[in-house]
């Protein structure tokens, strides 16, 4: 007889919270991600161009054969979560990004910092586009 994963459930999905953040732009953005590094069991990921803070914190209805308490009654997030979606299946995650430390966000930002100074500095070098639009008139012919 088949097993399914729920018997193998490591609860995973249940010992964290993951909520997308925007997308920082600024040097301020940066600086708000180091500080939310800074804090224990806080992490910051980057996947599909979506970035995300996540708190690893276990739900409060977990039992401790990593059941939920509360299944009947769980909220919708958790209902609407698949069994192809699984953590415990899923292996390693394939971040982009993964910003664990305060330290590891602060490269990143240097790198950010570098990228676009060249953007900015190739944009300056690049001479205006000059129009080779020639006014037409219906007086043209007089002239």
């Amino acid at each position: 007889m088949g097993s399914n994963l729920c018997e193998h459930c490591t609860a995973a999905c249940c010992n964290h919270v993951a909520l997308p953040i925007d997308v920082p732009d600024t040097r301020r953005d940066f600086d708000d991600i180091r500080w939310y590094l800074m804090h224990t069991d806080v992490t910051v990921f980057v996947e599909d161009g979506d970035w995300y803070i996540q708190f690893a914190t276990p739900c409060r209805n977990l039992e401790p054969d990593n059941r939920c308490g509360i299944y009947e009654t769980r909220p919708k997030i958790c209902r609407e979560y698949k069994a192809g979606e699984c953590d415990y299946e899923g292996g390693a995650h394939d971040y982009e990004h993964l910003f664990t430390r305060p330290e590891h966000i602060e490269a990143y930002t240097a790198q950010w910092e570098k990228k676009r100074r060249s953007k900015r500095a190739q944009a300056k070098r690049k001479p205006a586009a000059r129009s080779s639009h020639v006014a037409s008139s219906p007086y043209r012919a007089w002239l």
